[in-house]
C-alpha cells in the first residue's frame, strides 16, 4: 500500500489552496512542471484521483474528499505545533528563576538579563538576591535552577562551576590621597579608615586575603554585609576598601575611585546548581550570558586616571 510522504502532502495541499498548478508552484516557489509531475506520480501511486479538472481549475474529486479533510486537519495540528514552538522561543508563558550573590548583581545581572531578554522576550525571569549560607536550601529544594556565587558551595548535593577569575580592587573616595597612585598596596590602604566585610563571612575571608598573605590583618573602622554597602560607605568618604571588581564593574561611578592592587588578589565567580538536576535551555542561556559579562568585566583597562 503506498502512502503519502510529507512532501506529497504538501504539494498536493498546495493545489487544493491555489486551485492550480502553477498557483501551488508560486506557493511553495517552485517550477509548475514538477508540481505537475508530482501530481501525477502521487495519483498513479494511489490508484485513484486526487483532483479534477474543470475549466483550468483542479478541484478536490469526490473520492479525495475525506483524503483532503484529514489533510486539513494535519495542517492545523501543524500550525498549533509551530505556534508552541514559537511561545517556547519567545519564553512565553515561561518562568525563570535563578539567584545571584549581591556583587555579581550589582551590574553583571542587569546585563546579562538584558540579553535574557532580548533573546526571550515573553520570559517571566525572578531574579532572587542570597547569602552563600541561603544558597543550598534554594537550589536543593528547587526554587530556582542556578545561583551566582563569588565562591563554591561546599556539599556534595550541589556542584560549583567555575566561571571566570578577577580581581579584588581597591576603592577610594574622590580626591583621596592614593587616587594619585597606578596602584595601591594594602600596606597603603591600612594605613586608612578600613571598611570590609566580616573575615569569618566566605566573600569576607576573599577580601581579607591579600592582606593576610602581605602579613597585616585588616582592621576594620565599619564593616558591611554586602559589596554595596562597602560601596556606599567609600563613596561618602568614610574611609577606603577592597571589594571584588565585579561589584564596580560600571564605566563611570560617581565620587569612586577604583585602583588594581600591587599584590596578587584573585577571585573566581562561580555558577551553583543542584547536582544531576537537567537545566532549562533559559537556565543555560543565562549561564552564558552571565560568563560572557563577567569576561567583559574582567578585561576593561583603565576605570579611572590617577589624579594629582
Amino acid at each position: 500500500m503506498k502512502e503519502l510522504t510529507l512532501r506529497q502532502m504538501e504539494v498536493v495541499r498546495a493545489v487544493m489552496i491555489a486551485g492550480s498548478i502553477q498557483g501551488a508552484a508560486n506557493l511553495l516557489n517552485v517550477s509548475a512542471p514538477g508540481i505537475s509531475r508530482l501530481i501525477k506520480h502521487t495519483e498513479e501511486s494511489l490508484g485513484f484521483r486526487l483532483f479534477e479538472r474543470r475549466a483550468g481549475i483542479f478541484v478536490p474529486a469526490p473520492e479525495a474528499h475525506a483524503i483532503f479533510a484529514i489533510l486539513n486537519q494535519v495542517y492545523r495540528q501543524v500550525e498549533h505545533l509551530n505556534t508552541a514552538v514559537s511561545s517556547v522561543q519567545k519564553g512565553q508563558d515561561f518562568a525563570l528563576s535563578f539567584a545571584s550573590a549581591p556583587s555579581i548583581a550589582q551590574f553583571i545581572a542587569a546585563r546579562a538579563i538584558r540579553s535574557i531578554r532580548a533573546r526571550f522576550p515573553d520570559l517571566m525571569i525572578d531574579l532572587n538576591i542570597l547569602k552563600i549560607e541561603e544558597t543550598l536550601n534554594y537550589l536543593l529544594l528547587e526554587q530556582g535552577e542556578v545561583v551566582f556565587m563569588s565562591s563554591p558551595v561546599a556539599n556534595s548535593a550541589v556542584e560549583s562551576t567555575p566561571l571566570v577569575e578577577g580581581r579584588i580592587v581597591a576603592i577610594l573616595p574622590e580626591g583621596h590621597e592614593l587616587a594619585a597612585q597606578d596602584a595601591v598596596s594594602v600596606h597603603d590602604l591600612i594605613r586608612f579608615p578600613f571598611i570590609g566585610v566580616d573575615p569569618d563571612d566566605p566573600y569576607g575571608e576573599l577580601l581579607a586575603r591579600p592582606f593576610r598573605d602581605a602579613g597585616l590583618e585588616p582592621r576594620h573602622t565599619m564593616r558591611g554585609r554586602f559589596a554595596q554597602t562597602t560601596v556606599s560607605l567609600v563613596r561618602h568618604g568614610l574611609g577606603v576598601a577592597v571589594i571584588d571588581e565585579f561589584s564596580v564593574a560600571e564605566v563611570y561611578l560617581p565620587g569612586l575611585v577604583r585602583r588594581p592592587l600591587r599584590e596578587e588578589a584573585a577571585i573566581t565567580a562561580y555558577v551553583v546548581q543542584k547536582r544531576g538536576r537537567q537545566l532549562s535551555s533559559f537556565a543555560e542561556y543565562t549561564i552564558e550570558r552571565f560568563r560572557h559579562e563577567l569576561v567583559t568585566a574582567t578585561s576593561q583597562e583603565g576605570w579611572d586616571q590617577p589624579t594629582g
